[in-house]
């Protein structure tokens, strides 16, 4: 579960390392997000890009939205089952609500595989 001020691993090659979360999407002063919610971040590390023609997708201090891609409080699943990971991860949008990244590095949960009209399974590696 991640509220305001959770650090987060950003799972994408956009160019950010880690993010805090700043808000909470999906309702009216909802407090916790889980896997799949949608929330707002600001970058707080990013990757210099090296090299000439080399541009960062992704600044540190700029504010996205960003998708719950891995959480380390176990998600329940309709079989019965619970999947829980290591990290707590984030892939992040644009303003049209499109992923930045062109991959997402690490697995991703089988419900997210059709989320929203975004087609996440093509740019994970894995699906969990």
């Amino acid at each position: 579960m991640i509220q305001t001020q959770s650090k987060l691993k950003v799972t994408d090659n956009s160019g950010g390392k880690i993010a805090q979360c700043i808000k909470v999407l999906g309702g009216y002063q909802k407090r916790y997000a889980r896997t799949g919610d949608q929330i707002v971040v600001a970058v707080k590390k990013a990757k210099i890009p090296v090299g000439r023609n080399l541009k960062a997708k992704v600044k540190k201090g700029s504010v996205n939205k960003a998708i719950l891609i891995r959480t380390r409080k176990p998600l329940q699943r309709k079989d019965g089952s619970s999947i829980s990971f290591a990290e707590n991860a984030t892939l992040l949008l644009n303003a049209q609500e499109q992923p930045v990244g062109t991959r997402i590095i690490g697995p991703i949960p089988y419900e997210l595989k059709r989320y929203k009209g975004i087609r996440l399974a093509s740019l994970a590696s894995g699906i969990i």
